[in-house]
């Protein structure tokens, strides 16, 4: 009898052990919450459908989203950082990532990345642009969209001046001399109504001849700005438009947002950012009929590089919940995104997004969104650095440094050795800084 009372109380208590134990797992479980930080406030609504889509797939995770506006966000986050009080998932921008990876503020992912049908899912060149503008040999964000440069082009003056299309087989050749003729005065007063090209110092206006050429501004291995002889033959050949007077110089179009020159028929070519897809539906005329082509490739590339940069999310390197945040960052970017979330023109990095026939939209122009899709899976550069809004003229400081060293040479302040004499100097002091 004794045996057997003794017996029922050890089950009895490995019974309440277990019972107990998957009680605090469930308790666990229950207890897990991730914070997500994003810059986007038009999400919002969006950011809650996927917050509880998620949510109801996995009820013992909970999601609170916190927007911030681009303005705030890297000061709020990088007080948080300093804090240690990152939030588990957030947007991370390439411009910004290399100085976060270096500082350990964001979690590496190379074993959820490589452990899981990560790269069947999302284009791996984009996985790789990425790990280049990190400056590591490691992942530290999934991208959830691409930024890229085609070549916008007008078919209406092309039509009227008599030129064939461009295409991919496109030289810089047939680019300049298409430049030429398209290049106009309609009522021979001495004045240019249509520019062949319009470019200015920006770097999504510059660097795509750099990379289409096969070339570079900074020398990786020294990082400091140093043109290689593919990188001088794109900047000249750039120059030579506006000595030519087939793009204008960019004080001639100073009082025109940038965006809207091309749309509002003053350029007949134009490269810039994808995402001005969306602006020039906004802005063309509706009987406008325009295009989209890659960036022509240069006489001296042995290898053609796109130009191109992702929007990312990365992880916080003290989360509790790593393996959490990380399914959750791989939802979102992923099987949780929708065409809705993007920006006309800008691609998700999930393949079944982008190659489906909404991305496509046969309904709008242009008619060649194939070619985003083509540059989404090819090889990508960037000219991103830590100190690259300084080093090469963005935002508040775009006058300056090397975009206002190109303005300066289109304006004709300067010629252009002379402007990369001046940016040699300039330029390399301030990645001196950053890299010693």
């Amino acid at each position: 009898m004794k045996k057997s009372l003794i017996f029922l109380s050890i089950l009895l208590f490995a019974f309440t052990s277990v019972y107990a134990n998957g009680a605090q797992e469930v308790a666990e479980k229950e207890d897990v919450v991730l914070e997500w930080w994003t810059w986007d406030a038009d999400l919002k609504d969006k950011n809650q459908e996927i917050i509880a889509q998620y949510e109801a797939e996995h009820p013992n995770v909970k999601i609170n989203n916190t927007i911030v506006s681009t303005k705030e966000y890297w000061t709020k986050i990088r007080i948080l950082a300093n804090q240690n009080k990152l939030p588990d998932v957030f947007t991370m921008s390439s411009g910004s990532l290399e100085e976060w990876a270096e500082n350990g503020l964001v979690l590496e992912l190379d074993d959820y990345i490589n452990s899981d049908n990560t790269r069947e899912v999302f284009y791996n060149d984009m996985l790789e642009a990425v790990k280049g503008v990190s400056n590591t040999d490691h992942y530290y964000a999934l991208p959830f969209a691409l930024v890229t440069t085609p070549l916008y082009y007008n078919k209406d003056a092309f039509d009227a001046a008599g030129v064939a299309y461009p295409d991919a087989d496109w030289t810089w050749d047939e680019f300049k001399e298409a430049a030429k003729k398209l290049t106009v005065d309609n009522n021979n007063d001495g004045k240019t109504d249509q520019y062949g090209f319009w470019f200015y110092g920006r770097y999504a206006h510059v660097e795509p001849w750099v990379y289409a050429n096969g070339g570079r501004l900074l020398n990786k291995d020294t990082m400091r700005f140093d043109p290689d002889s593919q990188a001088l033959e794109a900047l000249e050949m750039l120059a030579s438009l506006v000595d030519n007077g087939y793009a204008p110089a960019q004080k001639d179009m100073s009082s025109v947002r940038q965006q809207d020159v091309f749309p509002m028929g003053m350029a007949a070519m134009w490269i810039d950012g994808s995402w001005n897809i969306d602006n020039n539906r906004k802005v063309a005329d509706p009987s406008m009929n325009w295009g989209i082509t890659r960036v022509p490739v240069g006489p001296s590339a042995d290898v053609s590089y796109t130009y191109a940069w992702t929007d990312s999310y990365s992880i916080a390197p003290n989360t509790k919940n790593p393996k959490e945040a990380w399914e959750f960052t791989k939802f979102v970017a992923g099987d949780g995104a929708s065409l809705d979330m993007y920006l006309a023109g800008k691609i998700p990095a999930f393949k079944a997004l982008t190659e489906s026939d909404e991305f496509s939209d046969a309904s709008q122009l242009p008619a060649e969104m194939n070619v985003l899709i083509e540059q989404a899976g090819s090889p990508m550069r960037t000219s991103f650095t830590k100190g690259w809004s300084e080093w090469r003229g963005y935002g508040a400081a775009e006058a300056l440094g090397f975009n206002g060293l190109i303005d300066g040479v289109t304006n004709g302040e300067m010629t252009l050795e002379e402007a990369l004499t001046k940016g040699e100097k300039s330029i390399n002091t301030v990645l001196a800084r950053y890299y010693k």
